[in-house]
């Protein structure tokens, strides 16, 4: 049987290698040993990286652990390196991320009942960005696609699971339709994150 020790100190290396989440149960397989204590072995090392302040945190996402720099050290980081210009999300595309991470498993025809607008392409860049994902077909006539967010969605906004979105009665209420000019619609959707 391989000691505690050594199977922490295999996760650190692994999760340099790896650079990805990588998942308790493909961690618990190379070991032989339980989902439970390879979990357990990763929240202690996660433990041990916050309490002495190291430059190198351990973040979980979805029950996947991943090594990450610590968020005291962006400053410095940015220095040394040339940061990459990253295009940012659309009012649209914030829009329709928002209805789909609290409604999920939802399919496009709620997403744009509850915007009041076609959402093709918006979904499609989302998609691309794999930020959203299919999530199987719906019962309703037709067998609609329905869509969800993906673990990738909670790594961009730094969540460990979905049940740390925060709290929204009616997705539909926060959608702030402003007095349109004549002959046009707006809408407004507050969210932060």
């Amino acid at each position: 049987m391989t000691s505690k020790k050594t199977i922490k100190s295999a996760f650190e290396s692994l999760m340099f290698v790896w650079g990805e989440p990588l998942d308790v149960k493909t961690a618990a397989e190379l070991f032989n040993i339980s989902n439970k204590e390879a979990y357990d072995y990763f929240a202690e090392l996660k433990e041990e990286y916050d309490r002495e302040g190291r430059g190198i945190r351990i973040r979980e996402i979805n029950k996947s652990f991943q090594l990450v720099t610590s968020s005291e050290n962006v400053e410095y980081i940015e220095r040394l390196c040339t940061p990459v210009r990253e295009k940012r999300l659309s009012q649209q595309a914030l829009e329709v991320l928002a209805i789909v991470a609290y409604r999920q498993p939802v399919t496009k025809g709620e997403i744009e009942a509850i915007r009041g607008i076609r959402c093709d392409r918006v979904l499609e860049g989302l998609m691309k960005r794999d930020l959203v994902q299919e999530a199987g077909r719906s019962s309703a006539i037709g067998r609609p696609i329905l869509y969800g967010t993906t673990d990738a969605f909670l790594k961009h906004f730094g969540f460990q699971n979905l049940k740390e979105l925060p709290d929204i009665e009616d997705i539909a209420g926060v959608m702030n339709l402003e007095e349109p000019e004549e002959g046009v619609e707006t809408g407004q959707l507050t969210i932060e994150f």
